[in-house]
């Protein structure tokens, strides 16, 4: 995965927090629960002496997890992981938790969007050297799972049957339950080892589309302001605020839709069809990490929406 490495000048005002996350109450009705809102390589990143990242290596803020949603079965008594992240231990921590019955601590199943560091590496800590998992269902796309089959350490996940891989298709439903369905669609992006995927996930009332990772918007062949006036919710990748955040990299190598673009693109939306946008995946250079930041408050004027960590969803 790339290492991005610059970030802007100014300390963030943002305040530590040191407070137990999981001092929540439980959920009650079918969820998505914000689990994580940075880029793979996490907030602070290795190698940053920057002021985004250098007074959070000696504090470091528990709001910044690595970009994941958790999704609450209730009515079923079951919970999904979308996404496995570097910080997949504290992530499923809190999700059990949310859940009330304390009788399984793991989850019910995971989806993968594509092999990227901050996506998929987390199973590692369902091997035999951490809780050495039974056969947690994981959901990937046929290129995805031929890489865990083929290579170590993941193959030793499957041979282990600590996971049991599900093969999806594009397109094509997984039903979780009678209330529940998730639909992987394939994204343009920077496919080393997998393909990329999006999930639409559709609950008994509402419907969420994921996009954690995305190249620009016109690379695909969807359009995606019609698909956000199909759901309630869209989580959009907003890796980088805007180009004069790296300065040290050719921007072309690592395509993102820039949230000054995204913000050019849906601005004649309604109000209401702006409000269902929520941008998630920050670099640790992005200023909407922030919550105080000037870019913050102006994305939030627009109309638009910014994840934060346990934010939650009503599906």
């Amino acid at each position: 995965m790339l290492l991005f490495s610059s970030c802007e000048q100014k300390k963030s005002s943002e305040a530590v927090i040191g407070k137990n996350t999981t001092d929540e109450k439980n959920i009650s009705a079918p969820s998505i629960v914000i689990l994580g809102t940075a880029q793979d390589a996490g907030s602070p990143q290795i190698g940053c002496n920057k002021s985004c990242c250098s007074h959070l290596f000696n504090n470091a803020n528990i709001k910044r997890h690595v970009v994941s949603l958790g999704v609450l079965d209730t009515e079923n008594n079951k919970t999904y992981l979308f996404e496995a992240t570097p910080d997949i231990g504290a992530q499923i921590e809190i999700l059990t938790h949310l859940k009330g019955d304390k009788s399984n601590t793991l989850v019910d199943g995971i989806f993968i969007t594509h092999a990227h560091i901050g996506h998929y590496t987390g199973l590692m800590f369902l091997g035999k050297e951490a809780t050495n998992t039974d056969k947690i269902p994981t959901y990937t796309m046929p290129r995805i799972k031929s890489f865990f089959e083929n290579n170590g350490p993941w193959s030793q996940l499957v041979k282990n049957k600590n996971i049991i891989l599900h093969t999806i298709e594009n397109e094509t439903p997984v039903q979780l339950s009678n209330t529940l369905e998730v639909t992987p669609f394939l994204v343009p992006h920077r496919d080393e080892f997998s393909e990329t995927v999006g999930y639409k996930i559709k609950g008994p009332n509402k419907t969420a589309l994921f996009i954690p990772d995305i190249d620009k918007w016109k690379k695909w062949d969807e359009d995606i302001i019609e698909e956000i006036k199909k759901v309630d919710y869209a989580f959009l990748d907003a890796t980088f605020y805007d180009g004069d955040e790296i300065n040290n990299r050719d921007m072309s190598q690592i395509p993102h839709p820039f949230v000054i673009e995204s913000l050019k693109k849906f601005e004649k939306l309604s109000f209401q069809e702006r409000n269902k946008i929520i941008f998630i995946h920050f670099n640790h250079t992005n200023p909407l990490l922030n919550p105080e930041s000037m870019e913050s408050n102006s994305v939030l004027e627009k109309g638009f929406r910014i994840a934060r960590k346990l934010d939650k969803f009503k599906l």
